[in-house]
């Protein structure tokens, strides 16, 4: 299994950020067939080969995924696809680059 984490600071009322977080799921569920469901503010969702969860704070959103090992190939496009996901619902990314 390979973890990408990903934290982002954003300027969302806590409602706002909810719905950005449900709009992203929608698009993954379609795009990807992921399932999904909420759990107070953490979005959990799942398919064969990845899981994850996206846990929508006050004044920032944490995402951390798990990819199966058939999947490891193309985490780098994962993790580029969920910060333009990032960059389009919450807001380009203003924090420090670590």
């Amino acid at each position: 299994m390979s973890d990408i984490q990903i934290r982002r600071r954003h300027n969302l009322s806590a409602k706002a950020a909810k719905l950005a977080a449900e709009k992203i799921a929608d698009q993954l569920d379609e795009e990807f067939d992921l399932a999904y469901e909420w759990d107070d503010n953490v979005l959990i969702f799942k398919r064969s080969g990845v899981s994850g969860e996206l846990v929508v704070e006050k004044k920032e959103v944490h995402i951390r995924v798990r990819l199966g090992f058939l999947l490891l190939a193309i985490r780098p496009r994962v993790e580029a696809e969920i910060h333009r996901y990032f960059d389009e619902n919450f807001g380009p990314d203003t924090g420090p680059k670590v």
